[in-house]
């Protein structure tokens, strides 16, 4: 009766193997879950404005946003991305998210944040969108970006420079920018600091 042996090396290379492929698999989507949840990536899925001050550097182009006329009437995505189809939203939305995401982590963002090609290219399709009746009559909605770029006509923005983020390039042109408080923020004060502030109201009352 023939029989195996289950120590050779190669049984025990393939038993290890099927233990470690899973475990990297799971950690690997353990690691990515996390990212997802800790970035509040979930939160891009939305149309809330919120979610574009998740990254500190977006903080004056939100404020500006928010005291503006489109302030009232629009949120982010109305501009940013495009509305042509629903596909196409949601390829952007992730092409420009990944981008945004890699430069804020590796710290490659510059001082004066520009709109890419890209981000200009939607941005003049939808000030042509929504202002189709007024463009129309100055025949400035024929003018798409690769126009303007080569000189063939101007973006909307180059006249109309204040909408709707004013003048504002950075971070230092508005550093007191006032932005929503994410819910339930845990507070950065160590405990036994707050401990102690709390006692010292206490007493002084």
């Amino acid at each position: 009766m023939a029989t195996t042996d289950n120590n050779t090396p190669s049984t025990k290379k393939g038993r290890w193997f099927r233990f470690l492929i899973p475990s990297l698999v799971g950690i690997l989507i353990g690691l990515c879950g996390y990212i997802f949840y800790i970035s509040k990536a979930y939160t891009y899925l939305s149309d809330d404005p919120k979610a574009c001050v998740n990254c500190h550097i977006m903080e004056p182009e939100y404020a500006t946003w928010m005291h503006s006329s489109h302030g009232r009437n629009t949120v982010c995505n109305d501009c940013h991305v495009p509305h042509d189809n629903v596909f196409r939203k949601y390829y952007f939305k992730a092409n420009d998210g990944l981008r945004h995401a890699t430069m804020f982590t590796f710290r490659m963002e510059p001082q004066v944040i520009k709109m890419h090609s890209p981000g200009q290219r939607v941005v003049q399709e939808n000030c042509i969108r929504c202002h189709s009746t007024l463009v129309s009559e100055v025949q400035a909605g024929k003018v798409t970006a690769e126009m303007a770029h080569a000189d063939n006509g101007k973006l909307c923005w180059d006249c109309h420079r204040e909408v709707p983020h004013s003048r504002v390039r950075g971070l230092n042109a508005a550093p007191h920018s006032p932005v929503p408080i994410v819910d339930n923020m845990p507070s950065n004060t160590p405990d036994w600091l707050d401990k102690m502030v709390k006692n010292r109201e206490k007493s002084n009352n």
